[in-house]
């Protein structure tokens, strides 16, 4: 190995970069916990933990840049593989350190899986409703479809990565086959409300029927955010267009007619299918005496794949887990008629073991590291008392 790559070997594997890993990750740590209150914790973590580099503002104005939780994770991963297992003495003696290091790298990989790959949505059920599809926590999607007047027929779907851009004031066109009709996506905001246009107080703002969409500043929780954007119909041919506002808070999809045909068009979040089905079949609650602090929820469900059919309880430490996915009793909410509904936190996520197995490895390595420890002492000691 020429004199370059060794160089580089023992800059990555060294104690030294080990010691400015961890005081870096401890800055981040409170830079983050401040910034989080003002901000919240989505944005704390999207800045300070998610980011491979980030510029934060020390005393409010001087910019400092620093590199971001994501890039300083990568980096440990490095240096623990390179020096803690790569250039660390092999032998008896360090059997149980090596194991240890091996779950630590187990445990920051299981991180990289769940941030690159990891999904989180919600469920929420009536009893006696199903469902195979859940809705996700970070995503929104414009669906459209024509009504036939007895319900939906297929409908055609544009995530949410494909018209973002509408709302750095451009224009974000969609042209389909399967629709008599071109899709324009105008003004969109991750937090909006519609108003009437005489309250809006915005003179340059776009009108339809009265009603105009004002961006918001983003909620401090993410997923109290109501997008909104102006979408046009453009039927093709004669050019004939309607326009309207969609928007993420209304119980209803806005309703447009192209040439004496309906059709609905619908600002929601994503739907992600599952390859089952879940029904509710009953949902209790029980409260602590004298209070309205929730002591348990429970649901009973039937979980249906395939024809066959498997009743479950779910409660808020008994999760049910399948095929990947995870789901969590995690609420319920009263609609106005007084129906009680679950609500249940969806995950999928690809290293949902590996913290048990990383652990598992590092307490198994310290074992065997004591023990021998523990041997060499006694060993020692019974040396002693026989010379004694």
């Amino acid at each position: 190995m020429s004199k370059a790559p060794q160089r580089l070997f023992a800059f990555f594997a060294s104690y030294g970069l080990s010691c400015g890993l961890f005081v870096l990750l401890l800055l981040l740590t409170y830079l983050g916990t401040l910034y989080q209150v003002e901000h919240g914790l989505y944005e704390a973590q999207r800045k300070y933990f998610q980011s491979v580099f980030l510029v934060h503002r020390a005393f409010g104005f001087i910019p400092a840049p620093l590199p971001g939780g994501y890039l300083l994770l990568i980096l440990l991963f490095v240096n623990l593989f390179l020096g803690g297992i790569v250039r660390a003495r092999k032998g008896w003696s360090t059997l149980g350190i090596l194991i240890s290091h091996a779950g630590i790298c187990v445990l920051l990989i299981g991180a990289f899986i769940t941030f690159r790959c990891a999904i989180t949505g919600y469920m929420t059920l009536g009893e006696g409703e199903s469902a195979n599809e859940f809705q996700d926590d970070d995503e929104w999607e414009i669906a459209l479809a024509q009504a036939d007047g007895i319900g939906l027929t297929t409908e055609r779907v544009i995530r949410e990565q494909a018209f973002a851009q509408a709302g750095q004031g451009e224009r974000v066109a969609f042209h389909s086959a399967a629709f008599p009709f071109d899709v324009a996506i105008t003004g969109y905001a991750k937090n909006a409300a519609p108003l009437a246009a005489s309250h809006s107080g915005a003179a340059t703002a776009k009108e339809i029927d009265g009603f105009t969409l004002m961006p918001l500043d983003p909620e401090r929780e993410p997923e109290r955010n109501l997008p909104g954007a102006y979408v046009t119909l453009t039927e093709k041919g004669t050019g004939v267009s309607q326009e309207g506002i969609v928007w993420g808070g209304s119980r209803f999809p806005l309703s447009l007619e192209l040439g004496g045909t309906r059709w609905v068009v619908d600002l929601r979040s994503r739907r992600r299918q599952l390859p089952f089905t879940i029904t509710l079949n009953t949902f209790t609650r029980e409260l602590y005496p004298g209070t309205e602090i929730p002591r348990a929820y429970v649901s009973h469900v039937t979980k249906t794949e395939d024809g066959v059919s498997q009743d479950v309880e779910i409660s808020m430490n008994a999760p049910l887990r399948h095929r990947g996915y995870t789901f969590y009793q995690s609420s319920w909410d009263a609609r106005p008629d007084g129906q009680t509904y679950s609500i249940f936190a969806v995950v999928r996520n690809p290293a949902e073991r590996f913290p048990i197995y990383a652990c598992v490895i590092i307490t198994f390595g310290l074992m065997v590291h004591f023990t021998q420890k523990f041997i060499l002492y006694l060993s020692r000691e019974s040396r002693k008392a026989r010379s004694a």
